[in-house]
Formats: structure tokens, sequence, C-alpha cells
């Protein structure tokens, strides 16, 4: 452990594991430690009897729900962008290797309290239940000319200067009813809020173009996921960064960051031993002196018997904000026994959302409603935790942020793609291909 390392990183979690991977591919030498003896932090994946235990009242699960281990739970679920940048970033360094995605069976929106398809082609558009006739065919165009844009063809952007004008604009040139804007904006833009509306309309477009190329990949939705939970995705990353070089330290606690007489980190000491590094780069459970609560954060964990209504399956749905009369989205996602994460005749219902109310369960009502009955609900809230640049500011040390209430993975990708890019001092091509070690270490 004595060595001098580019990169130390600390904790096992999804972006840790991201960064660590990324940075082993492209040649650097990287210690990657965690206190805990499993992988994936904030971002592991429970077995039936850890849910009871850690989330529960201590109480050893019903003997119904089957074996332990035919469970494997996210504490935070999230599903993948089929077409997204943490997909390019699974191909871009070959991690795919070691993973097995299924598709998810749907992609909904609810509407007055129902749960309906979100349509994604002019096709479906017009076939939707979500809209009126008119409306129906306005979409339409509007889905016409997310396909049909080019940057570089001025004549696709319809008298649009999509980098100037805000996507309320856009919005209004196509006459779209509100209800509309909010599903399109939320369940296929996939923003948390509605300052989007004020942002260049290049960018919401991009995005719905993004949402609709990833749903010609598999056709059910555009989304996928790993068999066997998100909790495989950091193990995955680690044994990819093994291979490259990577050196993993697990059960290592951290007792002191060091720095040097400039104020710049110098390494850290576990257990006697000092390992030093040019950064260091953690999740926010290591660097409590660094970092804030912006927010906080309430997910629901359901055990359920039945699908939820209006779905046929593993879903992800999406409870845009105006319509429960809040500032923040709700996130509904559920996953079947095809997904390998729930025994055989049950369902797992999540539900997360940002806190805006003394009683954050209370928040996710409408969520459990959907679900409908329910045999048992873990509820926990979390702060939302981010680096504070000023405390941090010519320290090269890195902090990621705590994973928000989305239940998909765009913000993720996001902050691992930042950090990176900063600390690396390069553009990360997701598109580029990594050339393979001599010798494959598996």
């Amino acid at each position: 452990m004595q060595e001098h390392y580019d990169f130390i990183i600390l904790g096992t979690g999804l972006k840790e594991c991201l960064l660590s991977g990324l940075l082993s591919v492209h040649g650097k030498k990287v210690l990657h430690m965690d206190r805990n003896d499993y992988y994936g932090g904030a971002s592991a994946s429970l077995t039936l009897e850890q849910l009871f235990e850690q989330q529960g009242k201590g109480e050893a699960p019903p003997a119904e729900l089957g074996r332990s281990r035919e469970w494997s739970i996210d504490i935070v679920p999230k599903y993948l962008l089929a077409g997204g940048r943490l997909v390019k970033a699974l191909t871009h360094t070959n991690v795919t290797r070691y993973l097995d995605f299924m598709s998810v069976q749907g992609s909904y929106v609810t509407r007055k309290g129902k749960v309906r398809k979100v349509p994604a082609t002019a096709g479906e558009a017009l076939k939707s239940s979500l809209m009126g006739p008119f409306e129906k065919r306005r979409m339409a165009k509007f889905l016409e000319f997310v396909r049909d844009f080019d940057p570089e063809k001025p004549e696709t952007a319809k008298g649009l200067d999509l980098k100037a004008q805000p996507m309320s604009e856009v919005w209004a040139k196509f006459k779209l009813e509100p209800d509309t804007v909010d599903f399109l904006g939320h369940a296929m833009g996939l923003y948390l809020t509605d300052e989007y509306l004020e942002r260049p309309g290049i960018e919401c477009v991009d995005r719905i173009r993004l949402y609709v190329e990833s749903l010609a990949r598999f056709g059910n939705s555009p989304y996928i996921y790993p068999q066997y939970g998100i909790g495989d995705l950091p193990q995955a990353f680690a044994r990819l960064s093994a291979i490259y070089g990577g050196v993993y330290m697990m059960r290592k606690p951290i007792e002191e960051i060091l720095f040097n007489e400039d104020g710049t980190v110098r390494g850290i000491k576990s257990e006697g031993e000092e390992a030093t590094c040019d950064v260091l780069i953690g999740d926010p459970s290591y660097f409590s002196d660094y970092v804030e609560a912006t927010e906080k954060i309430v997910r629901a964990i359901c055990i359920l018997q039945t699908p939820i209504a209006g779905t046929t399956g593993s879903a992800q749905i999406i409870m845009p904000q105006k319509q429960l009369g809040r500032k923040n989205d709700v996130y509904v996602t559920a996953q079947t026994h095809d997904l390998m994460t729930v025994a055989k005749n049950y369902l797992l219902g999540f539900a997360s959302t940002t806190v805006e109310t003394e009683n954050p369960e209370a928040e996710l009502q409408p969520a459990f409603d959907l679900m409908g009955p329910i045999l048992h609900k873990f509820v926990t809230v979390s702060d939302y935790l981010v680096p504070v640049k000023e405390k941090l500011a010519g320290k090269k040390i890195y902090v990621t942020s705590s994973y928000d209430a989305t239940s998909h993975f765009e913000t993720t990708i996001d902050d691992v793609i930042k950090i990176y890019e900063e600390v690396s001092g390069e553009v990360l091509d997701l598109d580029a291909k990594i050339a393979q070690p001599g010798v494959d270490q598996e």
C-alpha cells in the first residue's frame, strides 16, 4: 500500500467505481479503497434478509417470501437509458462482458391518477389516450420535428433558433397544451423541474431525441437494467479496473487524509500505513467537512404481489409534479422476476422524490396509491449531499454528490464525466474504443 498513485478513490459506489474504471483504462495508476466489506456503498443491492435487518425493525423476513438470496434489492433503484451516456461508458470500457441486461417492459407517465404509456413516435402519439384528437396531431408534428431536426441543416429548424430561443418558445411554436408539455419535458426529456423551459431549446430537443432513439433499440421502453440489480455495476467496473492495474482494498478504514504544506492533498492513512497520490476522489461519506446537504430525498421499497395497474410488469413511471401540486416529480419503478431481483410471484415497487414537507412519507402516497396492495413497505429519508466548491478549491480533492430522486442514471453519469474531465484534463470520448490489455487477468 505504501506507494504513490495518480489517484486514490474512496468508496465503491457506482460513481466511484465508474471513475476508477475510466481512469484505469486510460492508463492511470489507481488505488481504490472502501471501509466496508461489500461493494456498492449507497448504490448497493441488498438480500431480503439485509433489507429487513437494515431498513425494517430488525426482524427476519416472513418465510413465504422465499429464500433471501432470491432477492437483490437496490437501495437506490435506477434504470439505464439504452442510448444514454452510462450505456456508452459501459461499451467504451467493454465492461459489458461482465453483465447481462434486460429490457424494461414499459415506460409510463400518469395522467389524472392513471398510468399511461409514454408515446414516443408520431404514430404512437396519434393512438395515445393521453390527448384529444387535435392535440395528438400537434404532438405528432413535434415528434416528427425532433426526428428530422439536424443542426447542420437550418431548414429543418422550422424557423426556430434552438441555440438561442428557450424551450418555452419551442412549445409555443407547436401550440402544445400544458399537460402535453408536462409529460414531454419530464417523462421524455427527463427534467427534474421546469427550469429547463428557459434554457436553450436545443438541450430539450436533444434529450427527447435520445429518449426516442433509446426506445427504438428495444421497442418496449427506452430503459434497460442489469440482471441481479444495480449492485452488479460497481463490481463489474471494479473488475475492469483490476485488469488494467487498479488496486482494490476492502475493509480499509481511512484514519486520516494527509496534506502537503501548501494545502494540497498528499494521500491517506489507513491502519498505520500511508499511500500518497496526486488526486483524491471519494463519496460524501468520507468528506463530511467538505459537503453540505442541499435537500432531502425520500425513498420507499415496497414488496407487491400484483403488477401496478396499467402496466404489464417491469416499468418506469413518472408522476409529473404539476399534476400533484408539487415542485418535484415523483418517480416509481417496478421490477419483476425476469430481472432476477425478486422471487417468483412477487414484485418490487420503488418510489422516490425530493422532500418538500415535514411529512416525507406522505409525499409518496400518490405512488403508493398506484401500487395497490403493499405487503411490506420500507421508507428512508436521506440528505442529498453535494461538495462545497469553496472548501475544496486548490486541494486536489474531488467529491461525488449523492444519488438524486430520479429513477434513471442520466444525472449520475453527468457527475462522473464532469469529475473525470476535471481531474484528467481530457475530454472523455465515449465513442472511442479502448485498447485491450495483452493478457486478460480475469
